[in-house]
């Protein structure tokens, strides 16, 4: 295994062991709100210090950005880490099954390597640029769905900000009327590798953190998928609006959606307001 990947094989699985001890304890646990229906927990700052003190003894000099710690350790480092220690924290603190360790490591702003952790399945996906994608050493590729007709697809509710939700319901009927069904899990991070995997045909989702996408994207790309923006373009990890399938349902999505994406969806913030 390449050595960066490496590295960030052993952070994901240390955290994830740290996150599963703390099942038992949920109901003591210190939680805080950081904005509305969003909340962080001692437990993700504690399994992101544990992620960055193992990357950071390897690689002292690289930069991270993580959901909990924000930008730390040089803004102009060729190498980011960008680091989502507990995504799916709502589902965690509820005890539903459903949260992952995101990792993946940028190269002068390209995705180099990410690795997904789940550690409830113990279900490692990891990916490498140009070296594919896999789940505990299994290759992966995405499905051959080649239409909506039995296709299950997944997506996650715009909850934390509700200003597209006209635009996203939209969407939503638009793509439920002639699928097998829609699935909403709590987990980007776990949709997307589930996607890479062939557990879901496609995604799509608006307003996501790059923390959030960064190694499920290159995990979807490994696997011969196609990841975008709602405009087509590669913007996703400044948008946060992320459309993924394999190339022939990803152009059906892309054009059923087509109609309902705003001009405030088709907003890139400026440069200072984007985190990576």
């Amino acid at each position: 295994m390449d050595p960066m990947l490496n590295i960030a094989t052993r952070a994901a699985r240390a955290a994830g062991d740290y996150i599963v001890r703390q099942l038992d304890r949920v109901d003591t646990l210190k939680i805080t709100p950081k904005g509305r229906n969003d909340f962080v927990s001692e437990v993700d700052r504690k399994a992101e210090d544990e992620i960055v003190n193992i990357l950071r003894k390897a690689y002292p000099t690289h930069g991270f950005l993580g959901e909990e710690g924000g930008r730390h350790g040089g803004p102009r480092a060729e190498y980011t880490w960008v680091i989502d220690p507990l995504d799916g924290t709502t589902n965690f603190l509820h005890g539903f099954p459903q949260f992952a360790v995101s990792i993946a490591l940028l190269f002068k702003g390209k995705l180099e390597c990410g690795v997904i952790y789940d550690p409830v399945r113990q279900e490692l996906f990891t990916a490498k640029r140009g070296g594919g994608a896999a789940l505990n050493s299994r290759r992966l590729r995405v499905t051959r769905q080649n239409g909506f007709k039995g296709a299950l697809l997944g997506t996650g509710f715009p909850f934390k900000d509700q200003r597209h939700n006209d635009a996203y319901f939209a969407m939503f009927r638009e793509l439920m009327k002639d699928t097998a069904g829609i699935r909403r899990a709590g987990s980007a991070a776990l949709d997307l590798a589930w996607v890479a995997c062939g557990r879901l045909d496609g995604f799509w989702e608006i307003g996501l953190m790059p923390w959030d996408l960064a190694a499920g994207v290159l995990l979807i790309q490994e696997a011969g998928g196609i990841v975008t923006d709602f405009e087509n373009g590669d913007k996703f990890l400044e948008t946060g609006n992320v459309l993924t399938a394999n190339p022939r349902l990803h152009a059906l999505m892309e054009e059923a959606i087509r109609p309902h994406v705003t001009d405030a969806l088709r907003y890139t913030p400026p440069v200072s307001e984007n985190p990576v």
